[in-house]
């Protein structure tokens, strides 16, 4: 039997089929048309699965599923709410793909997919509760528990982006809040921090007069710049504080961190491990943090922990 993941972003969507148990055939990327709404993101991933079974001659009746990452809230039931860089709103995407592909489509949220490929072939492999957090443009979460996702009422669970960390923030995150943990732990709310330093203070900084990007900001991280180290520090001690209230509701066996930003490795890992000691209860001292491995294919690994 095979299996079919998709991981929908804003830019392209990114397509795996694997052969069970465990072997990926094939992944290859499409564009993401968000014009009109988003109108012709599905319709368009149908056509680009149509076309692999059909050129490698696999009939629909061998096809157990395609799981379906999407970058907003899905209910326990599928229901999708508001995907904001598409342009969805309450568009029941298993649905509509089950009707375009004549195949069981399960949908879940893209950090809950990543965190259910991790579970099954990466840095959980093993384990039966993990929490995650996915760090790039935003800040993601998945919580899993006896190998299920935690989805919530509202489809919510894990949306540690938007807990607020600092009541005195004055500049508004892209929830329309304030103070929200995406705001310094993301890449871009890293790159906010640093442009704000470099217009505070004299001091001299190997970015100043550069290009300012997260990578730009662990790499002089790992050179002493000192003003780098000052925002790696914030957002750090922020995420450990989330981790610390994240692990403290779930107990989860390990804790992973992916996304674009946790490819600062070492620099980012001990950061976060110390934070995350100095505000966790004693109970849970020793629950590990660690990196992800999947890397930005864990989303379309997360079929093989669907159940269809």
């Amino acid at each position: 039997m095979y299996r079919l993941g998709v991981d929908i972003g804003g830019t392209t969507c990114k397509i795996g089929a694997f052969k069970e148990p465990e072997t990926l055939l094939e992944s290859w990327e499409i564009p993401t048309r968000r014009e009109n709404n988003g109108v012709e993101v599905l319709p368009d991933i149908s056509r680009s699965i149509e076309e692999f079974l059909r050129n490698n001659g696999i009939e629909k009746s061998q096809v157990r599923g395609i799981g379906v990452g999407v970058p907003g809230t899905v209910t326990d039931t599928g229901k999708v709410g508001f995907v904001t860089n598409i342009g969805w709103k309450n568009l029941d995407v298993a649905e509509e793909l089950h009707r375009l592909t004549e195949l069981p489509v399960q949908v879940q949220n893209d950090a809950n997919m990543a965190a259910l490929g991790e579970l099954c072939f990466g840095g959980a492999k093993g384990k039966r509760s993990m929490v995650m957090f996915t760090l790039g443009t935003g800040v993601g979460g998945a919580v899993i528990s006896g190998g299920r996702v935690i989805c919530g009422t509202n489809g919510a669970a894990g949306e540690w982006g938007h807990l607020r960390v600092n009541p005195k923030e004055t500049a508004v995150c892209g929830c329309g809040k304030r103070g929200c943990l995406e705001q310094y732990a993301s890449a871009t709310g890293m790159v906010r921090l640093m442009k704000n330093l470099l217009e505070e203070s004299k001091e001299d900084s190997l970015l100043r007069g550069t290009e300012i990007t997260a990578k730009a900001i662990w790499e002089a991280v790992d050179k002493k710049d000192a003003l780098a180290e000052q925002v790696a520090d914030e957002a750090t001690r922020y995420l450990g504080q989330v981790i610390a209230a994240a692990v403290l509701t779930a107990d989860p066996e390990i804790v992973l961190l992916g996304g674009g930003v946790s490819k600062a490795g070492d620099a980012l890992l001990s950061r976060v491990r110390e934070a995350y000691r100095s505000q966790t209860f004693h109970a849970c001292l020793e629950t590990p943090i660690e990196l992800a491995k999947l890397g930005n294919s864990a989303g379309i690994y997360g079929c093989m922990g669907m159940e269809f």
